[in-house]
Formats: structure tokens, C-alpha cells, sequence
């Protein structure tokens, strides 16, 4: 079983807070970049070849 750390109420909403905060900045680079673009390219490519026709 996994131990259960105990930490304050706010402690807990501050981490939650920073790590979501840091998925959002992750989010407008990738936009920035372009990167959508490119993964839905992949996306598509890799459908097309599951179902045979790429």
C-alpha cells in the first residue's frame, strides 16, 4: 500500500495550484510553436495507417 502524506489544506491547493500553472505555460509554448499542428499531422497519420489506407 502507499504511505499517505499528510500536509495542510492550503500546502495541498498551493502545489495543485503551481503544478497547473505550469501545464498552462507548457500549453501556450507548445501553441507558440505551433506544435498543435504537428501533432494532429501524427494523429492523422497514424489513424490512416491503423485502418490501412496510409
Amino acid at each position: 500500500m502507499y504511505p499517505v502524506i499528510k500536509m495542510k489544506k492550503d500546502k495541498r491547493a498551493l502545489i495543485g495550484a503551481v503544478i497547473a500553472l505550469v501545464g498552462a505555460v507548457m500549453m501556450l509554448f507548445g501553441a507558440a510553436e505551433n506544435e498543435h499542428r504537428e501533432v494532429f499531422e501524427k494523429a492523422v497519420r497514424i489513424c490512416l495507417e491503423c485502418i490501412g489506407i496510409g
